[in-house]
């Protein structure tokens, strides 16, 4: 599961880079959405005129979910079941469970990418998921809200292992949030890092545009490296990597 505590920390772009590196490094995998109603991701992998049916559909049995999985044109190891177009719907987290254990059989990973906050999208999520990315910016506000998810998903589901990445990072800006470096923002969060991610001013152009971002960008390989350890390989943790 991709989290964050608040809104607004970049945590459905990170799902997509994130998703896009495993799938680069031939990894079958999917993206679920589960923000119902407010649909993001198949805008910022190109896709929102191929989407019919989403994860309500499938889970309230109008379609199987091979009619709602949309292949990304990014690369053809991602694929995207979106939310639903239903703002009311909410998943039962045991439905939920049992359709990420079947798709697991047809995917290397599956990233599940959840509303900001700790309701009931956030349970379903941590009931079916392994591991869990907790997306933060470095600012008091999303620190303080993601040690709340943290300690949450610790309460609640303590075998889900949980690793932070620092998101949207200007080295220059750290000590106007009030910090005086990142092992701060760590330390509030109680989360072991993954990968911090440099602010990215194509962020909003690739996001609006259904475009990936370009190989020579230092959050690219940021992305690439937090995809890295995700399958266990040892990269060292840097600013940008």
């Amino acid at each position: 599961m991709v989290t964050a505590g608040k809104g607004g920390t970049g945590k459905s772009f990170v799902t997509a880079m994130v998703g896009l590196e495993l799938a680069l490094l031939n990894q079958r995998t999917l993206l679920i959405e589960l923000d119902s109603g407010l649909r993001g991701l198949d805008i910022m992998l190109g896709v929102e005129n191929q989407l019919v049916y989403g994860l309500g559909d499938v889970l309230q049995g109008t379609c199987e979910p091979i009619r709602a999985i949309v292949p990304s044109s990014w690369n053809s190891n991602l694929s995207l079941l979106g939310a639903s177009g239903d703002h009311g719907f909410l998943p039962d987290r045991e439905d939920f469970l049992k359709l990420c254990r079947g798709l697991s059989s047809y995917y290397d990973v599956v990233l599940v990418d959840t509303p900001a906050g700790v309701g009931r999208c956030f349970e379903a999520a941590a009931h079916a998921c392994q591991q869990s990315l907790l997306v933060v910016t470095p600012d008091p506000v999303c620190v303080r809200d993601a040690r709340v998810a943290r300690d949450l998903l610790g309460q609640r589901c303590p075998a889900v292992s949980c690793r932070l990445v620092i998101n949207r990072v200007r080295p220059r800006q750290i000590r106007q949030m009030g910090y005086s470096d990142l092992d701060q923002v760590i330390d509030g969060v109680g989360a072991q890092l993954i990968g911090v991610v440099p602010e990215e001013e194509l962020a909003v152009s690739c996001i609006s545009n259904g475009k990936p971002l370009p190989e020579d960008r230092l959050a690219k390989r940021a992305f690439h490296n937090i995809a890295r350890r995700l399958l266990g390989d040892y990269v060292e943790l840097a600013v940008g990597a």
